[in-house]
């Protein structure tokens, strides 16, 4: 599925900006409005998932939807066009991520949650080498509208293989309201943990902003892809050692370390004015942020909730993370806009500060 969806993404954020005539603030709009609607509907289908006591069939829904929407963006026409169907492709996401998260995490034991996400986006990001390697042969021959229509093939393989290999697990069915469920949760530490988080995203962005930036640094178009594969071969070369030694040193302090690394990249999105030397730097940076942040954000809430309302808080912790996301990258794109990339990534910086301190404070409390 990652190889369906990573050998667009590569070409996705400048085919936006060049062709399509979006700006830096209207590229951030799309990907927070598509990424708010990926967590809004995650907390949906955590619940019905927990209701039902069904993972597997949310997972093939959203799998499937997505799959079908991709090809969509070789009809569009202008930027709203690509922010429709980007929305269509996240909301598939958002439907199977919230179950997926709670079958991986209920098909291993506790103390093993890590290793298991970790090998989740190992695998993940694999796929995301493979995608813009794809992209990075088919744009200069063929053009992005074929890719696009292309990216199906990768998507129909995955719903095989999903169908046929993949078990579901067996829960217990308690059914009960999105509050009643939520109001367990969102207590003590869990509290303090989402506090964070959301303060962390309210001045978040994505790969889109470092690859336009690489960009004004010197990539030529038809590199995009290969920036976009070394944040991919970074997180995956991160991603699954962060999760072991989330499990053998804390999970918590893994996820501080990731914020500190974001503090970095921001910092030097913020002053890099040199060549392409510094694109590939700031890759690199994004790539070890995004792996370790991936895996441990994840993995981290099953210790503070029981298991069969692990589906919900996951539902209640994406669609926390949704909201802040469209907020913070709207915000950093028209910062970028209108006071220029300093300003942007500074404030980047400054929210991510804050999001440490917050969590060491929760470090220090649970060690109490």
């Amino acid at each position: 599925t990652d190889v369906s969806t990573e050998m667009i993404l590569g070409i996705l954020p400048v085919y936006v900006v060049q062709e399509l005539g979006a700006t830096r603030a209207a590229l951030g709009l799309m990907e927070g409005i598509a990424e708010m609607t990926n967590y809004m509907f995650r907390l949906v289908s955590g619940v019905l998932s927990d209701k039902l006591g069904k993972r597997k069939l949310f997972v093939f829904i959203g799998y499937a939807f997505s799959g079908i929407a991709k090809p969509m963006f070789a009809f569009a026409k202008t930027w709203l066009d690509a922010l429709i169907v980007r929305t269509l492709d996240r909301l598939g996401k958002g439907i199977r991520t919230s179950p997926r998260d709670a079958l991986i995490s209920q098909s291993v034991r506790e103390k093993e949650a890590g290793k298991a996400f970790g090998i989740h986006r190992t695998l993940d990001q694999l796929g995301a080498v493979l995608g813009p390697l794809t992209a990075f042969i088919i744009v200069p021959l063929y053009g992005a509208r074929t890719l696009f229509l292309i990216s199906f093939i990768p998507a129909a393989i995955a719903l095989v293989i999903l169908a046929l290999f993949v078990v579901d697990v067996k829960i217990e069915r308690k059914p009960r309201g999105i509050l009643v469920g939520a109001s367990k949760i969102l207590r003590g530490p869990f509290l303090l943990l989402l506090a964070s988080l959301v303060i962390f995203n309210i001045g978040a962005y994505n790969f889109s902003f470092v690859i336009v930036r690489a960009q004004e640094l010197g990539i030529p178009l038809a590199a995009a892809p290969l920036v976009y594969m070394l944040i991919n071969l970074t997180h995956t070369a991160v991603g699954f050692p962060s999760g072991i030694a989330a499990d053998k040193w804390g999970r918590e302090k893994v996820l501080l370390l990731s914020f500190l690394t974001f503090s970095l990249t921001s910092f030097i999105l913020a002053f890099a004015t040199g060549s392409w030397l510094d694109a590939v730097l700031i890759a690199l940076f994004f790539g070890v942020f995004q792996g370790m942040y991936d895996t441990v954000s994840r993995a981290v809430l099953p210790r503070y909730v029981p298991e069969e309302l692990r589906g919900t808080a996951y539902g209640v912790y994406y669609i926390a993370i949704g909201l802040t996301f469209l907020l913070g990258i709207s915000t950093v794109g028209y910062l970028w806009d209108i006071y220029g990339r300093r300003a942007a990534f500074l404030y980047s910086t400054a929210t991510s500060i804050c999001s440490t301190l917050l969590l060491g404070f929760l470090i220090k409390q649970t060690k109490t």
